[in-house]
Parts: C-alpha cells; structure tokens; sequence
C-alpha cells in the first residue's frame, strides 16, 4: 500500500519547480493532489504525470484574493504550500512584487485551511533566505546555523536582500497565526535547490548557474557561497514533514556548504569542454561560509543527501536538453 493511499491533499503553487516535483513525488505515493494556480491552462504538462488522470485536479487561486483558496483545501488532509514570488536582482517595489504577495498569500492559505476541520497538518515551504542572513553571523569564523536562527531583517533591509526580507516575514507570519488559531504547522527551510526541473520554465534560482558559467557571477550567491539542495531531496522531506507524526518545527535542508568557485571546479570536472570563467580560490579570504545544521533534519529522516556532483550534473544536463546551454 502506497503511504498516500485514500489521503487527499492539496499543493499551492503547482507551477513551480519545488511544487511540481513534490506533485510528482505525490501522486507517485498514491496520493490524490489539488493542485493551485493562477491559470490552470499552463500547467498541462502536470497532466502527463503518472496518476495524474485519476487523482489530480487543478484548482485556480490567487495569493492575494482572500477565499481564493477556500475550495481547492476544503475536506484536504493535509496542504503544502509552495507559492511564493521569487526575485532576485533589480527589484522596484520590494511591498508589492514579494513582500505583501508573500505574507498575505501564505495567511490566505492559512485562514482557508481554517475553514477546513479534516486539514490535519500545513506544510510551508520557507527557505534558509530566513534563517542564516545576519550581520552576526555573515563573515565570521566557523558559524553554524540551526533551526533556531532567524534573518535580521533590518540587515536585509540594509542590503536590499528583498527576497530574504518576504521570506522571513511570511514564515513569521505564519507561525503566528498558526499558534493563534491551533494549526499545526511544520515550516521546510531549504537552501539553494537545485536539480532537475520538471515544469517547462525555469525559476530564478536557475539563474545562478546561468550567470556563473556565463559571467563568472550570481545573483543569488550574493555572499560568495552558497548551501544547495536536490530538489529531490526537498521534495522528500516535505512528505516526510507530513507523515511523520512526531515532526514539529522548522527543518532546515541543505546538503552542503559550497564557494562559487568550489561550483565551478566541479562543473569544469564533470564538463571539460563547457566554457566556464576562472575560478578563483582566492575568494575564500573574502569571507567565510555559513555552514547549516544537518542533525533536525535527521529526526524527520534526511539521514543522506543526493550527492552535490550529481546534482550539479543533474541541473547542467537539464539546462543542455532545454536549449540553454552548449556543453
């Protein structure tokens, strides 16, 4: 018997590359999955997943229409949710592109799932962009981050790291009302994820390999470092997050620890022939990586993660079968 057999829940945010994954993951379990979206006609490749004809539906919702989500949840066992904006770069108006879509979406998938007595668990998919960016901590010696550390959000501010600030605020947002009103909530912080996409389009954080076999530089390695996840991974824990009874809190996912340049000469490893910019080791005496706790995540049953060579493997080939890379 498949661990979903009979459970049906409902996933925010289908379009998007974490979401799709955990769809697949699903319904592969035998769940039956509600899936949201802004426009249910683009996300046709959804369709094509194995068990999709029988147990899935899609569901149209909008992150900042309150009720929106009222259907799609409703008589749900569970509901993760995903959607979320994700920029990064020249951002205009930080309130209204990721901030307020953000923490009003995530309290308007809350106060849905309110309404909905058989919900027994919400899953959140937050991000380590709210755990580890602090002044205290960036740059310095042999830091480690945990589940208990939040962003300053006054530091992301200062720095502009917008996305940091909406993440943050959301997960905050979220907690409180999941306490006000008897939710039980368990909040996902992984970092980078990485990997094979399943949806058409690619999301921002692919950006980061584009621009650093391109440029030599990221946007979303914005301290010379980076602590990325297989999307396989993060999909993983977030059922797990789900099933497992005892699960409570945040659970921060990140397989490891890793400069630019560290990516760059695995990537120039694994393709001798793809034309990547210099590595520069030196980088290391620019600043010191932020290292992230691993021993919650055991407790939920992430003993292992997806090896980073194969996941960078994973992504390259990926980005090659779409056109955006000539290896």
């Amino acid at each position: 018997m498949n661990s979903g057999e009979g459970k049906v829940v409902c996933v925010t945010g289908a379009s998007g590359f974490i979401a799709s994954s955990l769809i697949h993951l699903l319904l592969q379990n035998g769940y039956t999955v509600r899936a949201t979206v802004r426009d249910p006609a683009r996300v046709d490749y959804l369709k094509a997943f194995p068990g999709a004809e029988q147990r899935l539906s899609l569901f149209q919702a909008d992150l900042i229409e309150q009720g929106s989500f009222d259907e799609a949840v409703r008589g749900c066992h569970g509901v993760f949710h995903t959607a979320s904006p994700v920029l990064f770069g020249d951002i205009k108006d930080p309130q209204a592109e990721l901030i307020r879509p953000a923490v009003d979406g995530t309290l308007n998938v809350l106060s849905s799932c309110l309404k909905s007595p058989s919900i027994k668990r919400v899953i959140l998919t937050s991000s380590l962009a709210a755990v580890l960016v602090n002044d205290e901590v960036i740059g310095s010696e042999g830091v480690v981050v945990d589940e208990t550390c939040y962003s300053d959000l006054a530091f992301c501010e200062k720095i502009k790291a917008w996305y940091c600030v909406s993440k943050t605020l959301a997960e905050k947002a979220a907690w409180d009302f999941a306490k006000s009103n008897g939710i039980d909530l368990v909040v996902i912080n992984p970092g980078l994820v990485i990997g094979r996409c399943l949806q058409p389009t690619l999301n921002y954080t692919f950006n980061y390999f584009i621009s650093l076999i391109t440029q030599g530089n990221s946007t979303t390695g914005a301290f010379g470092f980076i602590n990325p996840v297989d999307v396989k991974d993060a999909v993983r824990a977030h059922v797990l997050a789900f099933e497992n009874p005892s699960a409570k809190g945040r659970y921060c996912l990140a397989a490891t620890t890793m400069y630019h340049w560290e990516v760059v000469k695995i990537l120039r490893g694994l393709y001798p022939t793809l034309c990547l910019p210099e590595s520069d080791e030196e980088e290391i005496k620019g600043g010191k990586v932020i290292k992230v706790s691993k021993e919650k995540a055991k407790s939920l049953g992430i003993i292992s993660y997806i090896p980073i060579h194969q996941t960078l493997q994973d992504t390259i080939q990926m980005l090659k079968e779409k056109n955006l890379l000539v290896l």
